[in-house]
């Protein structure tokens, strides 16, 4: 199965009000591993961007103001996406964008090139009542984001692929753990009763205690074991 893993930054909140697309992250997902192939451009929005969108990606129009239009890499953009699983944060953002831009040349919407995963509605449905942005995915998830100073869309996208096979991790096997029982030989029937239990001293006790306290801490959530 191919996946994209996909990200925008934008000129605001939204497209109904002129706002554009300024930059495109991708990355592929071949049956779930990561393959290293990357989509990833700046574009030139040829308008202002919002006071709050600059403070959250940095991107000012000076710097897009020699980059390609949309329309220039429109292309290449969906040849990289075309027949692939769209997985995206807040899916309805970004593809109301990309729809708006395709709009603009005539083309049709994302969903005649792809199918779409909105991973904040995964999170939503595996942590109700908590917070998932991305940075808090990234905190339960074990995920690196420390180098995120300030969105990116490629940046962004990589997190999102390692947030999304952590929540996912596990699924693909679990057919074949229903459908295959597990047959106890006569040696290993005989031998179990023989095992002997090493119970945990009072220093390791402790030291377990501990870890778990911090997995807490960075979480900020209550351990369940």
């Amino acid at each position: 199965m191919r996946q994209i893993v996909l990200d925008t930054e934008t000129t605001g909140l939204d497209p109904a009000q002129g706002h554009r697309v300024i930059e495109i992250g991708a990355l592929e997902i071949l049956n779930r591993r990561i393959t290293g192939a990357t989509y990833h451009v700046y574009l030139n929005p040829e308008r202002d961007i919002d006071a709050g969108a600059l403070s959250v990606h940095g991107l000012s129009r000076e710097f897009l103001s020699d980059k390609p239009r949309f329309a220039d890499v429109s292309a290449e953009f969906l040849d990289f996406v075309r027949d692939a699983e769209l997985v995206i944060h807040n899916a309805p953002f970004d593809i109301g964008f990309l729809n708006a831009e395709l709009a603009r040349q005539d083309d049709g919407p994302m969903k005649r090139y792809c199918e779409v995963l909105d991973t904040l509605k995964l999170a939503k449905q595996l942590h109700p009542g908590q917070k998932n942005n991305l940075d808090a995915l990234c905190r339960r998830y074990f995920v690196d984001n420390a180098g995120r100073t300030f969105h990116g869309a490629l940046l962004d996208a990589q997190l999102l692929a390692e947030v999304y096979l952590a929540m996912t991790r596990g699924q693909e096997s679990l057919g074949i753990e229903i459908n295959q029982p597990v047959q106890l030989t006569g040696s290993v029937m005989r031998r179990s009763g023989s095992l002997k239990v090493i119970r945990a001293n009072a220093a390791e006790h402790e030291l377990h205690q501990g870890y778990l306290a911090a997995i807490e801490k960075e979480c900020g959530e209550t351990s369940t074991w």
